[in-house]
């Protein structure tokens, strides 16, 4: 099993920054891609971010230019810094990974707990 861990979030002001992060811990064998999704109340959940493993990413366009996402691929962590936040921004972030257990060729696909982050007007 892997298992993902958030940590990051809060309450800020608009224009204000955050930084999300996620780590990976378990029976890893491979992480092909991580990334965040969000849910705002009563919208479908969105993707925000994604980065593979060769490094490339990908945003959401309402994201694009405020948000930036990483990965430490020797810590199985992937982080989310967020500047110029907007109250449109305010939602549930959920972290993801995508890979290969090190049962083999069995792969994963799991999911953090979700972090609040709120952006006051």
């Amino acid at each position: 099993q892997v298992q993902l861990v958030e940590s990051g979030g809060g309450l800020v002001q608009a224009g204000g920054s955050l930084s999300l992060s996620c780590a990976a811990s378990g029976s890893i064998f491979r992480i092909d891609a991580m990334g965040w999704y969000r849910q705002a109340a009563g919208k479908q959940r969105e993707l925000v971010a994604r980065i593979i493993s060769g490094g490339s990413t990908n945003y959401a366009d309402s994201v694009k230019g405020r948000f930036t996402i990483s990965r430490d691929n020797a810590e199985n962590t992937v982080y989310l810094q967020m500047d110029s936040l907007k109250p449109e921004d305010t939602a549930d972030y959920y972290c993801y990974a995508d890979g290969v257990t090190t049962a083999p060729n069995t792969p994963f696909n799991s999911w953090g707990q979700g972090t609040q982050v709120t952006v006051s007007s």
